[in-house]
């Protein structure tokens, strides 16, 4: 049978999705190791490849100057996008395209809906099969869409990282989320001559209602947001499979809800938070400036040459990296004091928080690209009861998770949060351009503690002028 003949009943069709699904698992088997994860994210667009051409040669594809056109314009766009956005800049970009998916799924359910709705003769219902699931993908795919771009515009500082609310907020919001269940309820029950206005409606109330859920969630917790929508986002692809009759659409949409669950979770456990607190009675501000309410207190600075000389007559050493690390992208200058450390015996280190850097597996990722051996990598539980008998702790760019606040102050908005211990460190130097908070808004316990040196400048150029240093001395 030809490609271009081919039904979507096709065995061959079955084969290549196959194919195609073996190669999505593959990639993301790939992608939980630094050193593989640019070959998983290869072998995953391969399949998607395999699955898009094989969707496009089925017998049901038309208007291919379109399609033709569609593929070139998203291409280009998102080819320059990925080369040009900064490694600090990789959660906004997930959010935005994200909420691409979202939008692309909704309005592939209204023109599903468009495309069956007149056809509909006397007594001829809306197959329930189907209409469900354009309805759930219409929803969701909506609110994904619209909470991606609040989440994408507080992440890039378009719009203010502080929570946005209204009074009676979240009564606003369920009984939106009621008016919705509503109408599609009515569109459901009169199948058989829907309401294309109705349909309408429940597209711009699914809309505001992304936007209200999201405006109110502080710029701190945009991450963990971010992957509930995607995951709302690969839901509402497999209900859209499911009203296509498009297996290729459930089993990536699939795979997108499921790992973007599982992944909300976690960020949420590594927070020491429910998803719930999190969407409901989120914490974090507008972090550009000092902490609200903060008052002047004592610190200790010091230079390059001082944080050498600590550095360079200590056994071991931990560095944390954190946001500012990304920022500066002082990867490569971190390794060369390392480098410079072990020369003379040193014993180093890195300390990793889940969610440091605003995403699983940011660090990782910028310590793998200046070849930092994964090994030296340790997580956050292996490397707390070490920390006691380390000689030097250098945190670079990390904030909110080495703040002792979470520990020790109940009333604090990271009370329980799970950090990196660095107080527990016989010395503690803190590379940080200034007092300023992190994405919490709130101010760090950690730069006032008697055992720690606050070393003042970009990450990179810090780490640049310790490993002159360490060379003369």
């Amino acid at each position: 049978m030809p490609l271009s003949a081919m039904s979507l009943d096709s065995d061959v069709l079955a084969v290549l999705y196959i194919i195609a699904f073996v190669m999505f698992i593959l990639g993301v088997r790939q992608g939980t190791h630094p050193t593989t994860a640019r070959r998983g994210n290869m072998i995953a667009g391969l399949g998607m490849a395999v699955a898009v051409g094989a969707t496009l040669a089925t017998d049901v594809i038309g208007n291919w100057p379109l399609i033709a056109a569609g593929l070139i314009i998203g291409t280009a766009i998102g080819i320059v996008a990925s080369y040009r956005v900064a490694m600090t800049e990789m959660p906004q970009l997930v959010a935005l395209y994200n909420g691409l998916g979202g939008g692309a799924v909704a309005f592939i359910a209204w023109s599903e809906f468009r495309h069956v709705a007149p056809e509909l003769g006397p007594g001829a219902g809306f197959p329930a099969e189907e209409f469900i699931p354009i309805l759930f993908s219409t929803v969701i795919g909506s609110v994904s869409f619209w909470g991606s771009n609040i989440a994408f515009g507080k992440l890039q500082g378009l719009i203010t990282g502080s929570p946005v609310k209204l009074p009676f907020q979240q009564l606003i919001n369920a009984l939106l989320l009621l008016g919705i269940v509503a109408i599609c309820i009515v569109l459901a029950v009169d199948n058989e001559s829907p309401s294309g206005a109705l349909f309408i409606v429940v597209l711009v109330l699914s809309a505001v209602l992304g936007l209200m859920v999201v405006l109110p969630i502080g710029g701190a917790d945009m991450p963990v947001v971010i992957s509930l929508l995607n995951a709302f986002t690969g839901l509402a692809a497999a209900g859209a499979g499911f009203a296509l009759n498009n297996v290729a659409l459930i089993i990536g949409g699939t795979l997108v809800g499921s790992s973007g669950t599982i992944l909300t979770l976690e960020m949420a456990t590594a927070m020491n938070r429910s998803v719930g607190n999190i969407l409901f009675a989120g914490f974090g501000g507008d972090s550009s400036g000092p902490a609200a309410g903060a008052e002047a207190r004592p610190h200790r600075s010091v230079g390059a040459q001082d944080a050498a000389i600590a550095l360079a007559y200590a056994d071991s050493v931990v560095v944390v990296p954190g946001y500012g690390l990304a920022v500066a992208q002082a990867q490569h200058a971190i390794k060369e004091v390392a480098d410079a450390l072990e020369r003379r015996g040193v014993t180093v280190r890195y300390a990793i928080h889940p969610v440091a850097g605003r995403m699983p597996g940011h660090m990782n990722v910028l310590l793998a690209e200046a070849d930092v051996e994964y090994e030296k990598l340790v997580e956050m539980d292996d490397i707390n009861p070490e920390l006691p008998q380390t000689d030097v702790a250098v945190v670079v760019g990390a904030n909110d998770v080495t703040n002792p606040a979470a520990k020790t102050d109940p009333n604090s908005p990271i009370a329980g949060m799970p950090i990196i211990e660095v107080d527990q460190a016989r010395q503690i130097i803190v590379i940080k351009r200034s007092m300023s908070p992190g994405f919490a808004g709130i101010d760090n316990d950690l730069f006032y503690d008697e055992k720690t040196s606050m070393l003042f400048a970009d990450a990179k150029t810090a780490a640049q002028d310790i490993a002159s240093e360490l060379a003369d001395l």
